[in-house]
This record gives structure tokens, C-alpha cells and sequence, in this order.
């Protein structure tokens, strides 16, 4: 059974249960009353019969006109001695009420010590009715009264009541059935749409969203089951893109990996050949050893952002002073500026930072020796300063620039602005990924600034030794 019809007959048995018992007291409640009510007026209008009794006169005239006053009251009325004995009985209608031949002498001791108060006995298993008051004077030898009437008369109007509180009954056990299945329904309805909303987000649309409106659980639950969509699509888009630069990644590597296998594996068929010049030879292995020599950077690159993503003590910090990786960068580049006629300019006064220190090499490494392949004329500038708490290490140079287009990937792994060109250069398009890796493992980021035509400037913070 669904729980819209779990809660619409959980609704309804219990209305009704509460419908009938109500009902019910009601109609119990309302049964005293009227007894309750009828035995008051009883009690009052023998009073009045006794009042009139005396009064009739004791002439031949007394029973007829007794018994007028029997069919005006609507009572029987009986008449008895002083000794108790029955004298006559004077009917209201047709069905005669059983009257005693004889009252009892407990009835008749009752009714003097009441003060000729009319005297109801205590019988309620009766279906009669019956007062006795004694006559303030004996008229034609009667000295007691009796009056008596079916109890069924008085619950007269109940039967009228009683169907009027069934009809309500039953009208508002009809509304219960309506009302109870519109509650079901308004209740269950936001479970029903969440249920089939999560069936489809299970089923794979993401896409989908609850419009419920309501300030209550079922609003909060909504909101929270679309903020879970709006974050699955995030993450599924997210999923995709890792999807699509883990494919271009790998592709990237075969092809890296391709290019110079095949230079390789051309320059050793070259040095099988019969009467090949030492030249050449000389010209063959120069090429295989340099096309070995990229492989091996390029694994030494890709270990090196392995580390970054699964390694979390990547980076060993400890303080160290700039001026002695600047002096290597000195010894390592300064022969090369010269042969390209280039300016290096490398700041080299002491300044202590915190870090790695062989990373933050690599760093500049990387840096430095792109800013010498790219820079035709020109200079090449390395500067670091310190400024309150950090050190900022800048790299800057006149070469060729980068496009703003190229900007928001350049730190992309096998990223390249221009692909064939930096083929040619021997790299990799792993150095900047790797210079991002390193510098996000010192909590640091790597910054660009470039013009086309008038050179890019890249720098990175540290923490002050």
C-alpha cells in the first residue's frame, strides 16, 4: 500500500472513530438529559394534578372530571384511600399503564414525610414513569394520587434528534473520506515529486530539479535534493573535462613520446648504412642522443607532477638564501644569452626565504630558459625583493609575448602556444605545468603579465626567511 492511501485510511478511521463517539455521547448524553428533565416536570405537574384534585369537589362529578384532566395532562392517574387501596384509574390513552392495586406502606410513609411533595421512586430498569403526592384534603375518599407515564414518551424528541445527529454524522463522515484523501494527497504529493525527481537524478538526469514552493521540511529537503543536482552536475561536468585532458593527456604523451622514438629510431638506420661519413655519423648520434636526452626530461616532468597529485609531502620547506640559486642560474645560462647576444641580468644580493629550495631552482630553471628561447633580442631580467612578510621573484624578458587568448591555458599540461615552433625548441609543454605544480605546493601561484611583440613577465611570491 502507498503511503498517500497509508495516511488518507489513517485519516479517516481515526476521524470517524472520533465522529462516532461523539455521536454516541451525544446521544447517550442527551437521553439523560430528557429523563432527567421529564422527571422534573413530572414531579412539577403532580404537583398541580394534586392542586386540581382537591379541588373537583367531592360530588358524583369527580371522576368524570378527573379524567379529563388525565387526557389534558397526558398522564394516568390513579386515586387511592388513606389505607393505600387503588379506587380508580383514569387512562390518557389507549395503552393502559400497569398501576399497583395497593400501595405499599413504605410508598405511603415516603410520601407524608415529603410534605406532600410528589415522590419519584428510584427504579430506572422500569419503562413507566410513576410520581404519588398525598391530597392536601381526602375528596371522594380519596386520599392519594398517582400519576404515571412511559418513559418512551418522554424520549419522544430523541428519535428526532437522533437521526439529525446521524445525518451529521454521515455528512461529516462523507467530508472526513474528502478531506482525509486532499490531506494524503497535499502531504504525499512533495515525497511523490522528490521520489521521482531522485529516480531520475539516480537514472542519470542530472539535469533535473523539484519546483516545490513550500517554507516547511518537504521545501527544505527540496532545496537541499537540488542543491545535491546542482553539485552532481558540477562534478559530472568536472568529471567529463578530467575525462577529456586525461584522453588529450595521454595523447599528448604518445605523441611526445612518438616524435622522437622516430627521430631516434631514423638516426640508427642512418648509422647502419655502408660508407657514411664521420660527419654525419657525428651529426646522427648528436640527434639520437638529444631526442634521449627530451624523453628523459619529459619523465622527469611527468614524476615530478605525479608527486604534486599524490605525494603531500611534495614540498620539503626549509629557509634558504636566493643569491646561491641565483648564481647557478648565472653559470647555467650566461654562455647561452651570449650566444644569442641576449642580456641576462640576474640579481644575486643575499635574501632568505622559505621553501624547497631544488624546487624553487627548478622553478627559475624553467622560467629563465623559456624567457631565453623565446627573447630574439633583448635582455632577460631576474630580480627578486622582499616587501613586508613575502619575497617577490619576478622573471622578466623582451622576447615575442603571448596572446591574450593563451593566457587562461598557458599552465595546461602540453599546453603550447604554438606548438610546431616549440617542437623545434625541444620542449616538452610540461615546464610551466610543472612550475604551477611546485609553486601550489608552497601555497604560492605563478603570475603573467605579456604584450605580443613586447615580452612577458612572469613572478611568484615566497615567504620571508
Amino acid at each position: 500500500m502507498k503511503i498517500r492511501s497509508k495516511l488518507a485510511w489513517t485519516f479517516i478511521l481515526l476521524l470517524i472513530f472520533g465522529i462516532t463517539s461523539i455521536s454516541s455521547y451525544s446521544i447517550v448524553f442527551i437521553r439523560d438529559y430528557l429523563l432527567e428533565e421529564g422527571r422534573t416536570e413530572m414531579e412539577r405537574d403532580t404537583r398541580w394534578l394534586a392542586v386540581t384534585a382537591s379541588g373537583l369537589g367531592d360530588d358524583s362529578k369527580f371522576e368524570k372530571r378527573l379524567r379529563e384532566t388525565a387526557r389534558t395532562s397526558g398522564y394516568q392517574l390513579a386515586v387511592y384511600d388513606s389505607s393505600g387501596q387503588k379506587l380508580n384509574t383514569f387512562a390518557s390513552s389507549d395503552t393502559l399503564i400497569p398501576m399497583p392495586q395497593r400501595l405499599t406502606a413504605g410508598i405511603m410513609e415516603s410520601v407524608k414525610a415529603r410534605n406532600n411533595l410528589p415522590l419519584l421512586p428510584e427504579n430506572p430498569g422500569s419503562e413507566v414513569l410513576t410520581s404519588y403526592v398525598a391530597l392536601d384534603q381526602p375528596v371522594a375518599g380519596a386520599k392519594y394520587l398517582q400519576a404515571a407515564q412511559f418513559k418512551d414518551e418522554i424520549y419522544e424528541p430523541i428519535k428526532t434528534i437522533r437521526w439529525i445527529i446521524y445525518y451529521g454524522m454521515f455528512i461529516s463522515i462523507g467530508l472526513v473520506v474528502i478531506v482525509s484523501i486532499w490531506i494524503a494527497r497535499y502531504v504525499t504529493k512533495p515525497i511523490t515529486q522528490i521520489k521521482d525527481a531522485a529516480q531520475d537524478i539516480a537514472d542519470g538526469d542530472v539535469e533535473r530539479e523539484i519546483d516545490i514552493s513550500r517554507s516547511d521540511e518537504f521545501g527544505t529537503l527540496a532545496t537541499s535534493l537540488n542543491q545535491m543536482a546542482s553539485k552532481l552536475r558540477a562534478d559530472t561536468e568536472q568529471i567529463k573535462q578530467f575525462a577529456e585532458k586525461q584522453r588529450q593527456f595521454f595523447a599528448d604523451i604518445t605523441h611526445e613520446i612518438r616524435n622522437p622514438l622516430h627521430t631516434i629510431s631514423g638516426a640508427l638506420d642512418m648509422l647502419e648504412l655502408e660508407k657514411l661519413s664521420e660527419e654525419k655519423k657525428d651529426k646522427y648520434i648528436t640527434t639520437a642522443k638529444k631526442q634521449t636526452e627530451r624523453i628523459s626530461h619529459l619523465f622527469k616532468d611527468l614524476k615530478i607532477l605525479q608527486r604534486y597529485d599524490s605525494d603531500e609531502y611534495f614540498v620539503e620547506r626549509q629557509e634558504f638564501d636566493l643569491a646561491d640559486i641565483a648564481s647557478h642560474m648565472e653559470d647555467w645560462y650566461s654562455d647561452i644569452a651570449k650566444e644569442k647576444g641576449l642580456k641576462l641580468n640576474i640579481e644575486q644580493h643575499s635574501c632568505n626565504v622559505i621553501g624547497d629550495p631544488g624546487k624553487i631552482e627548478q622553478v627559475m630553471d624553467n622560467l629563465i630558459s623559456n624567457a631565453l628561447k623565446y627573447t630574439n633580442e633583448g635582455s632577460v631580467d631576474v630580480t627578486y625583493a622582499a616587501e613586508d612578510s613575502e619575497v617577490t621573484v619576478a622573471i622578466e624578458d623582451t622576447g615575442i609575448g603571448i596572446s591574450d587568448e593563451h593566457l587562461d591555458r598557458l599552465f595546461d599540461r602540453f599546453y603550447r602556444t604554438d606548438k610546431a615552433r616549440s617542437r623545434d625548441k625541444g620542449g616538452t609543454g610540461l615546464g610551466l605545468a610543472v612550475v604551477k605544480s611546485i609553486l601550489k605546493g608552497h601555497g604560492s601561484d605563478i603570475h603573467v603579465e605579456s604584450e605580443v611583440g613586447e615580452g612577458t613577465r612572469f613572478w611568484f611570491t615566497l615567504p620571508k626567511g
